[in-house]
């Protein structure tokens, strides 16, 4: 029996900048320390996204304790 190739549809990601306001919106969770999750949630980005941007911004995000 031949295995059929399943189609997957892979979303594509859209790059959108950073503006000033989202810089803003980060720094001000990372200050009240909210969750990742909750933060891509609010800013429809992904947690990767706003992880790579708090590192270059030298912010603190997730992985408290």
């Amino acid at each position: 029996m031949a295995k059929k190739a399943k189609a997957s549809k892979k979303k594509k990601s859209v790059r959108r900048e950073y503006t000033k306001a989202d810089v803003k919106e980060l720094r001000a969770h990372s200050k009240g320390k909210t969750p990742v999750a909750k933060i891509a949630k609010l800013t429809k980005r992904s947690e990767g996204s706003l992880r790579q941007k708090a590192l270059k911004l030298g912010i603190p995000l997730g992985h408290r304790r």
